[in-house]
């Protein structure tokens, strides 16, 4: 009998613990950031009511657990945060740092999906783009603030809502937003939001969906379980001189999410989605234990398990898609075939497609080029089935698994055409069919086998834990951590039926998200904010058990990032030419440097940043007592990386550098600036430390101060994507100095 191709879509839907543990009148909770509400309006709920339109078509959601009791605040009324709070504040009531905070933030997302598309949102983000914060303080009345209040929240609104009668008329209406009509939208988020979970139930229940967890804060179990586990994908790494080791957090993890599964979807759990698809051996007789069936992880894992990479032709097609696409059993230390798990690895190819690569093309051409790309898949399988009559053909399973919330912004209308599209090509091929991952291991139990010993252990992010541990800020994190950790195991009266408050500052502090932030090409302009919540987590779980808060909570880990000032979100379109011409750049970000710890940084006083839709624009101004010519290094290299953006990473190619933060740190991109020929070069990191040549199109002109034109074009970055640069004067390769010290500049592109 021959066998369709199964594919299984799993979709991840996570957030952060932004809720603080302080409580304001025992009735609202406080949240630090808003994207739990903005998500949850525009992300959540629509995808899977589009796929109910199509019930043939099975898929796998994963709820992380913490997003769960967020979501259920937001429905609630209980939740407030920074951003809603201002919505619901009368104009007149606003004051300038209130104003400076609403020019600053209220344009947050993708401005050609999320602004572009509104005319009076459009037209206010121009104005802050070409005219600058400070003349939109100056001029701008109660009036254009009370818009884009409403704006700003009217945007994040799904496009499959807009037939809603109220939603509707305030798309209509455009403009002159009363106090009336942001308590309205409000309200609206909030009949959003309330629905999410119970559509999710009822379509697990119609059998249309399966809903997995994660570990309940969304933790990574490895680590959790010994820190020491990352040195298995990177033997030198750095890692926490006082390592992590409580492999009973990861029971705990786990109990609190099924326990919280089973109350909302009334049944057992069958998928757990490890947070950052991160596994390792010793983990899986607890994932086991607690009754979980199987899991997911990438092909790198894959691939280091079995120490055979999964090479691709060049359209991308796997060349022995055999081994890919099926699941795999796995043993268990105890040897029982019961607690064996099943295990499927993701395509990251097709995964990374949806995630980034389709959201420029129509989305027909996309959904189209997906189809064909599955098609060529079953083809390819089949052909190898006949050439192997011998076998009895056997059912295939392709894996896609990605975040189901941050691709679509970057879509035409949330993705709303691209999935239609691509829901109706897949409803209408006969080689396909969509299955939950919990059908296909029922129906077609795993058969290879992959011994619980042969597991790599590593992440969906370079198969490592790289992203969450391993520089300087993120160990220190992790010693905090074990710190906090000893001293709760320290009072055995502090169970969690009787002192629930130090538990649950423990579990917050345990989630990945704070070491990600944390982390080298993970910085964000949030940082500051991820770092006071991970930090107050730990202090909550002192002042829990009534115990002194150490000082060293009390200080940040990573430095703060440069402060943006109040003209930073405006284009510029400087001349390149070396002169610093005051009327190109008075609009730009502008930082003064200090001397550093060597002494040698300021040489530089002044460095100031800016954009436009085409160029990153850089101008350094040095000491006026210098000869430029005879007593700067003779190059600059200029090194960012994109925070939170999983890419290659690799340190800065420069001899005799200190082990100091930020210099010390990996990056994606690299731009060596000779100062004497005014030469530039341009690499991008590779896989194993390396770097790349990359083409450089950009200009660089010193004169009376450095100044540079970098094109977006020639860094294939997309819109809202953040750059954290740092600046390193050398001599023939070997490190002078850097530049800031001690922090990074952030910069945004448009």
């Amino acid at each position: 009998m021959s066998h369709p191709l199964h594919v299984a879509f799993i979709w991840h839907q996570h957030q952060p613990l932004y809720k603080s543990r302080e409580l304001d009148g025992n009735t609202w909770q406080k949240y630090s950031q808003p994207w739990v509400r903005l998500h949850g309006t525009k992300d959540y709920l629509d995808l899977v009511l589009m796929l109910e339109r199509y019930p043939q078509l099975h898929q796998t959601v994963n709820l992380v657990p913490s997003l769960i009791l967020q979501l259920e605040d937001y429905a609630q009324g209980k939740a407030i945060d920074p951003y809603l709070a201002l919505t619901l504040t009368p104009e007149a009531q606003l004051t300038i740092a209130n104003k400076q905070f609403i020019i600053q933030h209220f344009f947050d997302g993708y401005s050609q999906t999320l602004i572009a598309p509104h005319p009076r949102y459009a037209d206010l983000y121009s104005q802050r783009q070409e005219r600058g914060v400070a003349w939109c303080l100056e001029h701008w009345n109660a009036q254009d603030y009370s818009d884009l209040l409403a704006w700003h929240n009217l945007a994040w609104i799904d496009p499959l809502f807009w037939e809603d009668a109220e939603v509707a008329q305030w798309l209509k209406q455009g403009k002159n937003f009363s106090l009336s009509d942001r308590q309205r939208i409000y309200s609206k988020q909030k009949q959003i939001i309330s629905r999410i979970v119970p559509q999710h139930r009822k379509m697990q229940e119609q059998g249309q969906l399966e809903i997995m967890t994660s570990p309940y804060s969304h933790a990574i179990l490895p680590l959790l379980a010994d820190t020491n586990s990352a040195r298995i994908a990177i033997p030198q790494m750095s890692l926490p001189n006082r390592p992590f080791q409580w492999s009973e957090d990861v029971t705990r993890q786990l109990n609190i999410a099924r326990e919280i599964y089973q109350d909302r979807f009334a049944r057992e759990p069958w998928g757990l989605w490890c947070s950052e698809q991160a596994v390792s051996p010793s983990i899986l007789p607890q994932i086991a234990e607690q009754g979980f069936k199987w899991i997911c992880s990438d092909e790198m894992i894959l691939a280091q398990s079995f120490s055979h990479l999964c090479q691709r032709d060049e359209v991308g097609q796997v060349y022995q898609p055999e081994i890919l696409y099926r699941p795999y059993r796995l043993t268990t230390s105890t040897g029982d075939l019961a607690e064996d798990l099943a295990i499927v690895f993701r395509d990251r190819h097709l995964s990374d497609l949806i995630a980034s690569g389709y959201s420029n093309m129509s989305p027909q051409v996309a959904a189209t080029d997906f189809n064909d790309r599955l098609t060529a898949i079953a083809e390819r399988l089949q052909s190898q089935s006949r050439e192997n009559s011998s076998t009895p053909e056997q059912p295939w399973l392709v894996t896609i698994a990605l975040d189901g919330q941050n691709c679509w912004e970057y879509y035409p209308q949330d993705g709303m055409p691209f999935l239609h599209n691509l829901y109706a090509q897949l409803s209408q091929n006969p080689q396909l069919k969509l299955v939950t991952v919990k059908e296909f291991i029922q129906q077609f139990p795993p058969i290879a086998t992959i011994p619980s010993h042969q597991l790599h252990s590593g992440s969906w992010v370079d198969g490592s834990f790289s992203t969450w541990i391993g520089n300087p800020a993120q160990n220190r994190a992790w010693e905090l951590l074990a710190e906090a950790r000893t001293v709760l195991a320290q009072h055995p009266e502090a169970s969690e039926a009787n002192n629930p408050e130090a538990w649950e500052a423990l579990y917050a502090a345990e989630s990945s998200d704070w070491f990600c932030w944390l982390g080298t090409g993970n910085a964000s302009s949030h940082n500051d904010v991820f770092d006071q919540l991970f930090r107050g987590h730990l202090a909550g779980i002192y002042q829990a058990l009534n115990e002194p808060i150490p000082q060293n909570l009390t200080r940040p880990l990573t430095p703060q990032p440069v402060t943006q000032n109040a003209s930073s979100s405006s284009f510029i379109h400087p001349a390149i030419d070396g002169l610093g011409k005051k009327s190109d750049w008075q609009l730009a970000n502008h930082l003064e440097t200090t001397a550093g710890t060597m002494h040698r940084s300021s040489m530089v006083q002044q460095i100031y940043s800016g954009i436009d839709l085409h160029h990153l624009y850089l101008r350094f101004d040095f000491l006026s007592t210098l000869e430029l010519d005879q007593d700067l290094p003779g190059e600059l290299h200029l090194l960012w990386y994109y925070p939170q953006i999983p890419r290659h990473h690799s340190p800065a190619p420069l001899a005799y550098l200190p082990d100091v933060a930020p210099v010390n740190y990996y990056f994606h991109h690299h731009l060596g600036i000779n100062l004497t020929s005014q030469s530039a070069w341009l690499q991008e990191a590779q896989a194993n430390g390396m770097w790349r040549s990359r083409l450089f199109q950009g200009k660089v002109a010193l004169k009376q101060c450095l100044e540079i034109a970098i094109p977006w074009v020639d860094l294939k970055v997309k819109p809202n994507y953040s750059l954290a640069i740092i600046a390193i004067l050398a001599e023939q390769g070997e490190y002078r100095a850097h530049i800031p010290e001690n922090q990074q500049l952030t910069v945004k592109v448009p």
